[in-house]
């Protein structure tokens, strides 16, 4: 494969050039079909986008959909859609920008900025990707709390073990991390698919809460709500991870071979981010119909949630599946956590570890917090320190979506593949309502 240094547009109007390959231990190792039908060649592609898709259905975003269904019902459903099509475009500019360009994003940042600037960048994408991975840590270890007794404080040392899974799977090869990714959001979502079975939800209330009300905006208590659905939707490390791994494809270094990338990369993305939305939204739909509708309007807690569901659907399946499911999306996401940490340690400041090092360390950084506040304060710690991890993501989005739009409509990096106006005019616009959203959210948060 050609090296990326080497090729046209993607030396040109940056400030130094990259001087080693995004993931190299898997960089270009996945072949694609130069012949043959479309649908074998979008094969080859799909799996990214899977990867990427983990984050909007982690367990960070668990208690705002709960909230958002026993509180208003289906009315944020709306809400959903709309956070969910921000992030198809903003993942499918990631994706283009490591196929053109052949640097992942933290590379990008730093061959564009200066070092300072790039090192508070770095600074900023580690404390997201850390409190990102509390997040996760906490969801798998209430999971594991919740199926079989097992207290918070040891849950939480258990995911430390994922850390040889990861390992075992990359030597093995990606596509071994892509099919396992791809089986836990398939449980997921089989686990979500038999809840809302059991809940019965009303189909007409469904339909109508995918329709923008003006409830949303005058209404104070659902504008919160719905702030924080948007708000926290878009992970930041999913950017980095995005601009990385779709270079483990081995592709033609033409025009023609990184038009098809990109084409067969969106869609994979796409597609796997509906399949984000139909998680997100079944949690939301599931409140609503099990608590909402019989007047249970204050559920917010994962765990509450867990508790309430076997009687009020007067079976014990409800919530194991729930559990599962949880302990499936917890999983999942530290998984591609881990490797995010990976690509932007590696890409900000162009050195090299051990994968299984730096991927101990990023687990070590949630675990230890975790542990301390478990042992402190209980689930109810536990439950604030999520509320925390949130926050921080909130803070730290923009750092990233903003630079991203910015490389991507920028005709002497991106040459022929610069964004079209249509497209640098919707994408700024989302880069901006991302940011002001966060800022009313943390202001909501902390008032």
């Amino acid at each position: 494969m050609t090296d990326q240094t080497s090729e046209a547009p993607q030396d040109k109007g940056w400030r130094t050039k990259s001087s080693q390959l995004s993931l190299a231990e898997v960089h270009g190792t996945m072949k694609v079909p130069k012949h043959g039908s479309w649908l074998r060649k979008f094969l080859a592609f799909a799996g990214p986008g899977y990867l990427v898709a983990v984050g909007y259905m982690d367990p960070g975003n668990w208690a705002t959909d709960i909230a958002g269904g026993s509180m208003f019902g289906y009315s944020l459903l709306s809400v959903i859609l709309i956070s969910n099509l921000m992030a198809i475009l903003l993942q499918a500019l990631a994706g283009k920008l490591g196929i053109v360009t052949g640097r992942d994003l933290a590379q990008a940042c730093k061959d564009h900025y200066s070092k300072p600037v790039s090192f508070v960048l770095w600074a900023l994408a580690e404390l997201a990707i850390a409190a990102c991975d509390l997040a996760e840590v906490i969801g798998a270890a209430i999971a594991l709390h919740l199926l079989f007794g097992i207290p918070l404080i040891y849950g939480v040392m258990i995911t430390v073990l994922d850390v040889l899974l990861i390992l075992l799977l990359q030597n093995k090869g990606f596509r071994y991390i892509e099919a396992l990714v791809i089986t836990l959001i398939a449980t997921i979502a089989g686990c979500f698919l038999m809840e809302i079975i059991l809940a019965k939800p009303d189909l007409g209330g469904i339909a109508k809460g995918f329709v923008p009300t003006a409830d949303i905006v005058t209404n104070p208590e659902m504008l919160y709500i719905a702030i924080g659905i948007l708000g926290a939707t878009v992970m930041p490390h999913n950017l980095y991870l995005h601009s990385s791994i779709v270079q483990t494809r081995q592709i033609e270094q033409t025009e023609l071979g990184k038009r098809q990338a990109i084409k067969y990369a969106t869609w994979d993305s796409t597609i796997a981010l509906f399949f984000a939305l139909f998680i997100n939204a079944a949690i939301l739909i599931i409140a609503a119909a099990t608590f909402h509708a019989q007047g249970y309007t204050e559920i917010a807690d994962i765990e509450e949630a867990y508790h309430m569901l076997a009687p009020l659907l007067g079976t014990t399946a409800a919530s194991i599946l729930f559990g599962v499911a949880l302990l499936a999306s917890g999983q999942n996401a530290t998984l591609t956590g881990t490797i995010a940490g990976q690509i932007v340690m590696e890409g900000f400041l162009n050195i090299r570890i051990p994968s299984w090092i730096r991927r101990l360390v990023t687990r070590l950084i949630a675990v230890i917090p975790a542990v301390i506040v478990t042992a402190l304060y209980g689930e109810q710690g536990t439950m604030d320190l999520l509320i925390l991890s949130q926050v921080i993501l909130s803070l730290q989005l923009s750092f990233a979506v903003f630079p991203l739009v910015k490389f991507t409509s920028d005709k002497t990096k991106m040459g022929q593949f610069v964004n079209p106006l249509w497209i640098k005019l919707l994408a700024w616009t989302i880069a901006v309502v991302i940011a002001v959203l966060n800022i009313v959210l943390l202001i909501q948060t902390f008032t």
